[in-house]
């Protein structure tokens, strides 16, 4: 889900919570809705949106106007380096 579409379905009330995910070295953002479960946040071009540092994930959340998320880093490892495809 795309930047533009997160924020319409923000404003709408169709998220239930959102998440910050670490995997490896990067973080990612997970929208959940009513309707369709688990939704990954994704850049404009189709690709995952990943930062590298919690705060930076942290804000662009913020930025959405959602004050409250859940933090998963089970799987953090802030030593990985990342994998450059």
């Amino acid at each position: 889900m795309d930047e533009k579409t997160l924020r319409t379905l923000i404003e709408s009330g169709g998220v239930k919570q959102m998440q910050i995910i670490a995997d490896g070295a990067l973080f990612h953002v997970d929208v959940i809705t009513a309707r369709q479960g688990a939704i990954t946040a994704m850049t404009g071009k189709g690709s995952v949106k990943t930062w590298s540092t919690l705060d930076a994930a942290a804000k662009w959340v913020r930025s959405l106007g959602i004050g409250k998320v859940q933090l998963d880093i089970a799987r953090w490892d802030s030593q990985q380096k990342r994998l450059l495809l």
